[in-house]
């Protein structure tokens, strides 16, 4: 079983071959999306949303992090583990971002680091890769931006900003990212950057002509029901699922079915 590693993202990308992500932040499931396949587990700030009910990934700490990073990383062996950068924990200064970063792979076990933001980021990711921490770009619909974008709204539409999107591709790459995230964006402004770079693109609503694609596991399991964007394809309906095999423990628990002489200890 051969270690998925960043120069695997160029070859597949040279070959041809699509690049499948997932994003997901604990152990048991990332030992699930591991044993099925997966090239690369993106531990995402969204755990912001997904894990502690924030309204945005704003809130999420270098700690908490950390913590979802080691759980995940632990868990894999194959797939490359990628730590989100959250909020404030590398826009502030090079200094603070290099030490960030480098706590992801020293202490979280991660073999490389994903930020958020373009044109204003190359100076940051060219320190970093310089230092030998691998960076994943994140341009588009960036999270971390919510309130500067006023909302979730698709990128690119606009010259201005899809010049914007091209040129912080392009200048993301020269300075060192082995691939990048491409988030709500119009699905011809991605498949012109995707043409463009020699690094993968991952898209995440950006449509099909990206060389990758990522999806957070608890969205296309259908356990987060609320959250239904339009790029979202559901694989399971789980959060029924689990609904459904509470209420039936329930049932058995206030009808003294469970636990059965066969359960129990004698």
């Amino acid at each position: 079983m051969e270690k998925v590693t960043t120069k695997t993202f160029l070859e597949m990308k040279r070959k041809g071959e699509k690049i499948a992500v997932l994003t997901s932040y604990d152990f048991p499931t990332a030992k699930i999306i591991e044993s099925a396949g997966i090239e690369a587990i993106i531990v995402g700030d969204s755990a912001g949303n997904v894990f502690y009910g924030y309204d945005t990934t704003l809130p999420v700490t270098m700690e908490q992090m950390l913590s979802h990073v080691q759980a995940v990383s632990r868990a894999v062996k194959r797939p490359l583990v990628i730590a989100d950068m959250p909020f404030l924990s590398y826009q502030i200064s090079t200094p603070q971002a290099i030490e960030n970063a480098g706590r992801f792979l020293k202490e979280g076990g991660a073999q490389a680091v994903k930020l958020e933001g373009g044109l204003e980021m190359i100076e940051t990711v060219s320190k970093l890769v310089s230092v030998g921490i691998p960076v994943m770009g994140h341009i588009g619909l960036v999270p971390q931006s919510i309130h500067r974008f006023g909302g979730y709204k698709a990128q690119g539409r606009e010259e201005a900003s899809r010049k914007y999107l091209l040129d912080s591709a392009v200048a993301l790459e020269q300075a060192g990212c082995f691939s990048m995230v491409l988030e709500g964006m119009v699905s011809k402004v991605a498949k012109e950057i995707t043409e463009r770079l020699k690094v993968p693109s991952i898209g995440i609503g950006a449509g099909a002509h990206c060389d990758g694609q990522v999806l957070v596991i608890y969205d296309m399991l259908g356990i987060t029901p609320e959250f239904n964007p339009k790029y979202l394809r559901l694989y399971a309906h789980l959060g029924g699922e689990i609904q459904k095999a509470v209420e039936e423990y329930i049932r058995d628990v206030k009808s003294g079915e469970y636990p059965s002489e066969k359960e129990s200890y004698h």
